[in-house]
C-alpha cells in the first residue's frame, strides 16, 4: 500500500514540478560504445547503474546493477570477437537520453531508468514495463547473489516464440510460462523471438521463468468437493487391479507425487505397479478465465473437467514427461472433476498445479524471472525479420559451425547394439536391401558393466572394436557415432585420475546413491577448464584414437541422479569451479561441449567435430553441437508435441535438431504385441520416419521393439515401402539440405522454419503448431493420428502453393483437407521456387552430385544457390566452397545460372542440370524419368535458357 501511494505521490511531484524531478540527479557518461547511467532516485529496484552499449547498428546490450560497481565477469554464452565499431549517436531531453544507430535508437528514462527501443523513424518496438525491474539479495550456498527480474510490455497480437525446446506442444508462447530448467526432454535457451522481429538474449544461466512468472499453485489454491460434497478435499482411491478392489480411499487436497522423495507420500504398502488411483470430486474458482493446469505424469494419465477430456496420456515411469492445458472456468462454478492414473512401475510420478487467470493489467506483458545473477543482463536484437534477428543471435553468439555432410544422411541407432557383430550385421543389412545409411550409433553399454567412463570396449562383446571401424569405413562406407556421459563409476581409473585432481562433484558419492544399474558414480565439472582438457584427453586416447567419427553426449542437463527434487540436483552439482550451482545450473551442456570441441579441434584441425547432446543453451551451435529432444515416448501426442518442439529449438538460434524417430520409450502393448497393436506400432513409426526425412537430422532411435525398417516390417508391407522412399527421398534432396546446411554458417540461416519467419504478414499462422518449412521451399505437413488418411492443414497467404507429388496447384491463404494415404505424408512446394535433386546414393560421398534435376515452380520468379564444399573438414571456413545461384524469371520463363564463385577441391567443374518446369496449368508428378524441359550443360559460366 505503501509503495503505490509513493508512487502516486512521486508521479504527482513530476507534474506538478518538473524542473524537481529526479532526472537532475541522475548523472549519465559516456563509455567507448555507449553510456552508463548513475541512477539516484530512491526507487531501489530501478538500480543504481544502468549501462547501455551498441554492439551492432541492430543490437544494444543492457546492464543494470544493483551496486555502484558492475560485475566483471566473462560471458558464458556471448562472445566478444565479433565486436565492431558502430556508428551512433546521443540525444537528451530533461527527462531522458536516446542512443541512436542507422537502423534503430534506444531510450533510457533518466527517472524511471526504464528502456525503450524504436525504429528509425520513432515506432515503439519494444519498451520495459513500469516497475517492472527488481533485485531481490539471496544467498546460495554462501554466494550473495540477486533474484532477478525485468518485464516488458507486449502488444496484443505480439507472439513470442524460441526459448528453447519444450514439450507442451505449444507455439506461440504468449501468456505462458516457460520454465527454462535443463531436463531430460526439455531444454533451455535463453533467447525469445518476437514475431515484431526482434529477440532478446537473456544473459543469466540459473533457472529462469519466462512469459507469465507466476508461481504455479498446489490444487488445494482452487475451492474442492470429494464425492460425498465435503467441502476442502477430493475422494482418492487407491485401487488393487488384480484383486479389483480398494485398497485405501481417503482425502487428499493436493496432488504432489513429484520425486523420488515423494514415494513415501502413498498409502503404505500399496503397490504402485499393480495400482489404479482415481482422484474424484468437484472444483470451483474464485476467479473467470482460462485456468492453466500444469501436469508431470509418469504411466497412464486422463484427467477429466466437466466431463471434458483435457489429458490422456502415457510416460515411460523412469522419465514423467509434463503437460499444460487450459480450462475456461466461470467464478465460483462447480465442475465435475476427475483423475484417472495407472502409475505403470513400481516408482512412478504425478502431480497437477494450477496457475489462475492471468489479470487483466498483466495480459500484455512478458518477464524473464531467474533464480540468481549479479546484475540484469540481457541483449536487445532488431531486425528487417526473424532471420536478421536470428542472425544477430549468432553475431553475440557465434556462427552455426557446418555439420559433415554426411551428418545429413540417415542416422540409424537403438537402444542398444550389444555386441560388435550385433551392430556389423545392422549395417550389412542395409547396404544388402539398399537401404541408405550413413551413421550407426552405439549407445551406452559398450563398456563392461560396472565399468562406466571408463571409455573401454568390452573385449567380451566388442573383441575387436579398431577392426570394427575400420569395416564400417572401409567395408560399408558409414561412420561411427558413440555415446559418452560426463560420469564415472567409482573405482576405475579414469575415475581415480579425476578425482584426485578435484575434477569430479563429490555429493552423489558421499551420499552413496546408486544409479538404475546399481553402481555409485558421480559427473565431472565442465565449467573447470583443466577438468575439461582432462575429460577430451580420456576420450582421445580411449575412442577418438580408434577411429570414432562423433560424440553422442548423453545426459548433460547434467543428470547426474534422476526423478530428484531441483534444490537435490543443485547439491549434486556443487560447487562448480565458477561458483554456485544455483547462479549456473542450466550452463553444463554449453560447457561440455566446448571441452569437446576445443579438444577434438586441437587434436585434429582437419576433421569436422559433430556432436549429439541431450540439452544445450545458447551459443551451443558455435560447438558443432546438434540437439535431440530426450527420451520421449513412442506415442502420437508425443510425435506431435515434437513438432513445435523442434521449430521453437530452432527459433532459438540452434539450427540442428533432431528425435527419436519412432519416440525412444515403448509402451509393453508393442513389446509382444497382437495383431491390433502390432497394426499400430508400424503405422505410428511410418508417419514418424515420414516426418523424421525433413528435420534437420535424420536419426532413428528407441528401445525395444528394434528400430530398424526391416525390422518393423517386411519388405512388402506399406509401412516398409513408404520408410524406404522418403529415405530415398531425402538423399535424393542432399543438394537441397546441404545448401541450406552451408546457409546456416554462410548466411545465418535457419532449416526448420517457423510459418512466421516467412509469412509474417500472414497472422493466421502465428499459432499454428503442427506444420513448418523446410528451408523457404517445402511446406511439411505430419500425419500424427492413427488410421487418418487426410489431415487439415492451412496454405499460408501471399503466394500459391504446389503439391510435391503430383504437382498440382492451390492457392494460398486457405484450410484444405489434404489427402494422407498410409504411405504419403503431404508436402507443398512454394510457388517460385527451385528445388535440386540428386542421383539416388546410398551414402552422401557415394559419387558427385551430378547430374542434378531442378524442379522449377513457376508462378513467380524464384531463385536458389546450390553451395558446395568438401564436406568433411573446415577448408570452407578459408574459403574453399563454391556457390551457384540460379534465377527463374516468370516474366520471360528463362533461367539463369549465375557464374560460379569460388572453388575448392574436388569440385566438378563441368555439370548437368535437367530442368522440369511446373506452373498452375501444367501439373507435373515427382518423377525423374519424366521428359525433361530442358537439358543445360554448365561449366561455370552464366547461361540463360529459355523454358
Amino acid at each position: 500500500m505503501f509503495k503505490k501511494y509513493y508512487l502516486f505521490l512521486l508521479a504527482f511531484l513530476f507534474q506538478i514540478f518538473p524542473i524537481l524531478t529526479f532526472a537532475q540527479q541522475s548523472i549519465y557518461k559516456r563509455i567507448g560504445n555507449g553510456i552508463v547511467l548513475q541512477i539516484n532516485a530512491p526507487l531501489s529496484n530501478i538500480g543504481r547503474q544502468i549501462k547501455l552499449e551498441v554492439v551492432a547498428p541492430q543490437i544494444f546490450h543492457v546492464t543494470v546493477s544493483p551496486n555502484q560497481l558492475f560485475a566483471n565477469q566473462q560471458s558464458l554464452m556471448v562472445v566478444d570477437t565479433n565486436r565492431s565499431i558502430t556508428k551512433w549517436s546521443l540525444t537528451e531531453t530533461k527527462t531522458a537520453v536516446s542512443i541512436h544507430t542507422d537502423s534503430i535508437s534506444a531510450t533510457i528514462d533518466l527517472v524511471t531508468g526504464r528502456i525503450s527501443y524504436h525504429k528509425k523513424n520513432g515506432e515503439l518496438i519494444l519498451g520495459e514495463k513500469a516497475n517492472g525491474r527488481s533485485f531481490v539479495a539471496v544467498s546460495n550456498s554462501g554466494e550473495p547473489s540477486y533474484q532477478l527480474m525485468q518485464a516488458f510490455n507486449s502488444s496484443p497480437e505480439e507472439a513470442i516464440y524460441g526459448l528453447g525446446q519444450h514439450q507442451d506442444d505449444m507455439m506461440n508462447y504468449k501468456g505462458k510460462q516457460v520454465l527454462l530448467l535443463q531436463n531430460n526432454t526439455d531444454v533451455a535457451i535463453p533467447f525469445l523471438l518476437s514475431n515484431q522481429n526482434y529477440g532478446i538474449l537473456w544473459d543469466n544461466y540459473s533457472i529462469t521463468k519466462v512469459g507469465d512468472t507466476r508461481t504455479y499453485q498446489p490444487l488445494s489454491s482452487l475451492k474442492l468437493f470429494s464425492t460425498d460434497g465435503n467441502s476442502g478435499w477430493l475422494t482418492a482411491s487407491y485401487e488393487d487391479t488384480p484383486s479389483k478392489t480398494v485398497f485405501q480411499q481417503r482425502a487428499e487436497s493436493d496432488i504432489d507425487y513429484s520425486f523420488l522423495s515423494d514415494m513415501k507420500k502413498f498409502p503404505e504398502g500399496y503397490k504402485l505397479e499393480d495400482g489404479l488411483v482415481k482422484w474424484e470430486g468437484k472444483i470451483s474458482s474464485g476467479y473467470t478465465g482460462v485456468h492453466n493446469f500444469q501436469v508431470k505424469y509418469a504411466g497412464y494419465i486422463k484427467i477429466w473437467i466437466d466431463g471434458k477430456l483435457l489429458v490422456d496420456k502415457w510416460r515411460q515411469a523412469w522419465n514423467p514427461g509434463s503437460a499444460v492445458v487450459g480450462a475456461e472456468m466461470i467464478k465460483d462454478k462447480k465442475y465435475d472433476f476427475k483423475i484417472q492414473w495407472v502409475p505403470d512401475g513400481s516408482e512412478s510420478y504425478l502431480s497437477l498445479k494450477c496457475l489462475m487467470p492471468i489479470p487483466v493489467e498483466e495480459k500484455n506483458q512478458y518477464a524473464f524471472l531467474s533464480e540468481s545473477g549479479d546484475q540484469i543482463d540481457y541483449y536487445f536484437l532488431a531486425g528487417k525479420n526473424a532471420d536478421e534477428v536470428i542472425g544477430g543471435y549468432r553475431k553475440l553468439t557465434g556462427k552455426a559451425t557446418l555439420m559433415p555432410k554426411w551428418a545429413m544422411g540417415f542416422w540409424q541407432s537403438r537402444e542398444r547394439y550389444k555386441t560388435q557383430d550385433e551392430l556389423l550385421g545392422v549395417v550389412k543389412a542395409f547396404r544388402d536391401r539398399e537401404i541408405p545409411l550413413d551413421n550407426i550409433v552405439l549407445d551406452w553399454q559398450y563398456w563392461k558393466l560396472d565399468d562406466w567412463g571408463s571409455h573401454e570396449f568390452d573385449s567380451d562383446r566388442f573383441p575387436d572394436a579398431n577392426g570394427m571401424i575400420k569395416q564400417l569405413h572401409d567395408t560399408y562406407h558409414t561412420k561411427l557415432m558413440i555415446s559418452v556421459w560426463p560420469k564415472f563409476y567409482t573405482g576405475n581409473s579414469n575415475y581415480d585420475y579425476m578425482n584426485k585432481n578435484g575434477w569430479l562433484y563429490p555429493r552423489n558419492v558421499v551420499n552413496k546413491q546408486k544409479d538404475w544399474l546399481g553402481f555409485t558414480s558421480t559427473f565431472y565439472d565442465a565449467f573447470n577448464p583443466s577438468a575439461r582438457k582432462a575429460f577430451w584427453d580420456l576420450m582421445n586416447k580411449k575412442l577418438y584414437s580408434k577411429g570414432i567419427d562423433a560424440w553422442w553426449m548423453d545426459a548433460t542437463e547434467p543428470d547426474v541422479h534422476s526423478n530428484l527434487p531441483i534444490e537435490s540436483r543443485k547439491e549434486l552439482m556443487s560447487p562448480t569451479f565458477l561458483g554456485s550451482s544455483t547462479k549456473y545450473f542450466n550452463a553444463f551442456p554449453l560447457q561440455n561441449s566446448k571441452g569437446v570441441y576445443e579438444g577434438q579441434r586441437l587434436t585434429n584441425p582437419n576433421d569436422r567435430v559433430f556432436i549429439l547432446t541431450r540439452s544445450a543453451y545458447g551459443g551451443l551451435q558455435r560447438y558443432a553441437a546438434a540437439t535431440w529432444s530426450g527420451d520421449i515416448a513412442s506415442r502420437w501426442e508425443d510425435m506431435k508435441s515434437q513438432i513445435s518442439a523442434g521449430v521453437n529449438f530452432s527459433l532459438s538460434g540452434l539450427p540442428y535438431w533432431t528425435m527419436d524417430v519412432g519416440g525412444f520409450s515403448v509402451e509393453k502393448r508393442y513389446e509382444k504385441p497382437n495383431q491390433t497393436d502390432l497394426a499400430e506400432w508400424r503405422e505410428l513409426n511410418t508417419r514418424w520416419y515420414q516426418f523424421g526425412a525433413f528435420v534437420p537430422l535424420f536419426r532413428s532411435h528407441g528401445q525395444f521393439p528394434f528400430r530398424e525398417i526391416y525390422n518393423i516390417a517386411p519388405e512388402s508391407h506399406p509401412a516398409y515401402k513408404s520408410m524406404v522412399f522418403y529415405n530415398k527421398l531425402r538423399y535424393r534432396l542432399m543438394p537441397y539440405i546441404y545448401s541450406l546446411a552451408g546457409n546456416s554458417f554462410h548466411k545465418d540461416g535457419t532449416i526448420m522454419r517457423g510459418l512466421m519467419m516467412d509469412f509474417s504478414a500472414d497472422k493466421a499462422v502465428n499459432n499454428i503448431n503442427d506444420q513448418y518449412m523446410f528451408g523457404s521451399s517445402l511446406l511439411i505437413n505430419p500425419v500424427y493420428k492413427y488410421k487418418a488418411t487426410s489431415r487439415e492443414l492451412y496454405l499460408p497467404s501471399g503466394t500459391g502453393w504446389y503439391q510435391l507429388y503430383d504437382g498440382k496447384y492451390f492457392e494460398g491463404g486457405q484450410t484444405i483437407n489434404a489427402k494422407a494415404p498410409y504411405e504419403i505424408m503431404p508436402i507443398y512446394v512454394k510457388e517460385g521456387s527451385i528445388v535440386p535433386f540428386g542421383p539416388e546414393i546410398q551414402y552422401t560421398d557415394e559419387k558427385p552430385a551430378d547430374t542434378l534435376t531442378l524442379f522449377v515452380y513457376g508462378g513467380k520468379d524464384a531463385s536458389f544457390t546450390l553451395y558446395e564444399d568438401e564436406g568433411v573438414n573446415y577448408n570452407y571456413e578459408k574459403g574453399a566452397f563454391s556457390t551457384i545461384k540460379m534465377d527463374y524469371s516468370e516474366s520471360t520463363r528463362s533461367l539463369t545460372i549465375q557464374n560460379r564463385q569460388g572453388s575448392y577441391s574436388g569440385m566438378i567443374a563441368k555439370r548437368t542440370f535437367k530442368v522440369i518446369l511446373i506452373d498452375s496449368k501444367h501439373p507435373k508428378a515427382l518423377e525423374f524419368n519424366q521428359k525433361i524441359t530442358k537439358t543445360i550443360y554448365y561449366s561455370g559460366n552464366q547461361i540463360t535458357t529459355k523454358l
